[in-house]
């Protein structure tokens, strides 16, 4: 029975964890693509100036060269608010949201072959929501390891002295 409550902490530190990525990416949209000299990614996002004053977006190249790709974002009235070459195969970065509106990643490229690009664009994630679910879920599992680990010396011992 014991083994079992154990076990049953792991499972719930577990879950909570998955629960935590799904809250760390709420409201964030996310997109992928192949970009080339004449195509790009395009991923947009509503945002409300009173619930999300910082926004937050992130890209990923798949076949980074330098001074090839470059990001941009543009505001709910199209204009660019942020424009960066991408030095290096991931960059994240932090907006200001000005207005409520449709936010819009641009990443594009200046080489003829494609490659393949991600990105995401939303919210800045709550930290206080994800540092309470990440101690939570640290917590259980901690719990549930360290029960099993102590069970198991505990019947190590008692095998050995019915021997």
């Amino acid at each position: 029975m014991i083994i079992v409550i154990f076990g049953l902490l792991i499972v719930v530190g577990i879950g909570t964890s998955v629960v935590e990525n799904q809250v760390t990416l709420e409201g964030i949209s996310q997109g992928n693509g192949k970009v080339n000299s004449e195509q790009i990614v395009s991923i947009s996002v509503n945002l409300d100036k009173n619930e999300t004053p910082v926004g937050i977006f992130a890209v990923q190249v798949m076949e980074f060269k330098e001074n090839t790709f470059s990001a941009k974002i543009l505001d709910p009235l199209g204009i660019e608010i942020i424009s960066e070459k991408i030095n290096e195969d991931t960059i994240e970065q932090e907006f200001k949201v000005f207005d409520s509106g449709n936010y819009e990643l641009i990443i594009k490229s200046s080489d003829d072959k494609e490659s393949y690009v991600a990105g995401a664009i939303g919210p800045l994630p709550d930290g206080n929501k994800k540092l309470i679910i990440s101690t939570i879920s640290s917590f259980c599992i901690i719990i549930g390891m360290g029960g099993l680990v102590i069970l198991a010396i505990y019947e190590i011992r008692n095998k050995r002295k019915s021997v």
